[in-house]
């Protein structure tokens, strides 16, 4: 009996599912504690550590689970796939969180930006306008969820290539 080759989108799936659900635990756990209006940022850290390693992970399973062969192109699809996926997961939570669950949240979000930056002696009221004006700008929903997919894209496609080029194998 001949093995399939596994497909790239099912193993996307699975793991950008499990890291969209992860970065929206820690969204909840830092908006249920307060940290989230602080500016506090040190709970990020876990999704910085687990973004690469997920990805990583599920490069080495998808190699595993194709007799051990992996080409760098199904290593890019895998992990490009399982950060757009995280994304996309967490993007829907946060227009849920934005619209639904909390909309004034954004509002106090500015207001204490505001408050931070007039407590700066350095800033001018006029910079304090424009960066209010720049973080109105990426607090806005669907601004904000382009960037955070094209970010999220753009690092995925950064350690896929990693762990593609390191996991890669020569094929017969």
């Amino acid at each position: 009996m001949e093995n399939q080759k596994p497909t790239a989108g099912k193993f996307a799936l699975n793991y950008g599912v499990i890291l969209g659900v992860l970065m929206i635990a820690i969204g909840v756990v830092t908006y249920v504690t307060g940290m989230a209006l602080e500016g506090q940022q040190w709970p990020n850290i876990i999704y910085y550590i687990a973004f690469p390693v997920v990805i990583m992970y599920a490069i080495s399973q998808y190699k595993k689970a194709n007799a051990n062969t992996l080409g760098l192109g199904d290593a890019i699809k895998v992990g490009l796939s399982i950060a757009v996926i995280s994304a996309i997961v967490y993007l829907i939570y946060g227009l849920l969180f934005n619209y639904v669950i909390d909309p004034e949240f954004m509002g106090q979000m500015m207001e204490v930006q505001r408050d931070k930056l007039l407590e700066n002696p350095n800033m001018t009221p006029e910079a304090v306008e424009q960066s209010m004006k720049m973080m109105e700008m990426m607090f806005n929903p669907f601004i904000g969820s382009a960037f955070w997919v094209a970010m999220s894209a753009f690092f995925g496609l950064i350690y896929s290539l990693i762990g593609g080029l390191v996991m890669k194998t020569k094929s017969n």
